[in-house]
């Protein structure tokens, strides 16, 4: 899959590398503002007390 993605983007190794680099932190930006906070709400913890 990685040689794939590798593959079909455009320009030299560098150019590459810079667009995966920002789809990761795109990904990354995306899961830490959108998708944990959501989850966080749906899932609750059960509350536990330990005596």
């Amino acid at each position: 899959m990685y040689g794939a993605l590798w593959r079909v983007l455009p320009g030299p190794w560098w150019v590459r590398l810079f667009i995966v680099l920002v789809l990761v932190a795109a990904v990354l930006y995306g899961l830490f503002f959108f998708v944990f906070p959501w989850v966080s709400g749906v899932l609750y913890p059960q509350e536990v007390t330990v005596e």
